[in-house]
């Protein structure tokens, strides 16, 4: 799973501002760590919202540096994120996409959505129908 750094600066007027230098569109804050840690994950989604809507390759995590928070995305979103990288990459269309796998544009519209929930089986399938396996591990 993917662990975006985040920067945790207090704020003038108190709390904390958020931002990921990775994903510079992700801005947000929080009243104390613990709420802006739950702020940051919807911030980082939700940017990730545009390089899925623009059809851009999201930049992988960079490695933390002191006093930085790793906040992590979940693991189908993840998964989402390296179907989008590959399809940018090879310039696969959804259509194209769609057509590989048999099935309709809509349902690879609905893999490739941020918020919507997918099987981790049809994100391996799109990968391995571009030519790549998912692989997962416990560490």
């Amino acid at each position: 799973m993917f662990r975006y750094p985040a920067k945790f600066k207090p704020a003038k007027e108190g709390g904390f501002v958020v931002t990921f230098r990775d994903i510079p569109e992700a801005i947000t804050q929080g009243e104390s760590v613990e709420d802006a840690m739950i702020h940051a994950r919807d911030a980082l989604e939700t940017a990730l919202d545009f390089y899925f809507d623009d059809r851009r390759e999201v930049p992988a995590p960079s490695k933390a540096r002191r006093g930085e928070h790793l906040i992590e995305l979940p693991a189908s979103l993840s998964a989402k994120v390296l179907l989008l990288n590959e399809m940018v990459r090879q310039r696969v269309r959804p259509a194209d996409l769609a057509r590989r796998l048999h099935t309709t544009p809509q349902e690879i519209t609905r893999l490739t959505n941020v918020r919507h929930r997918t099987r981790i089986d049809s994100i391996a399938a799109a990968l391995q129908a571009l030519g790549k396996q998912l692989e997962m591990r416990v560490v």
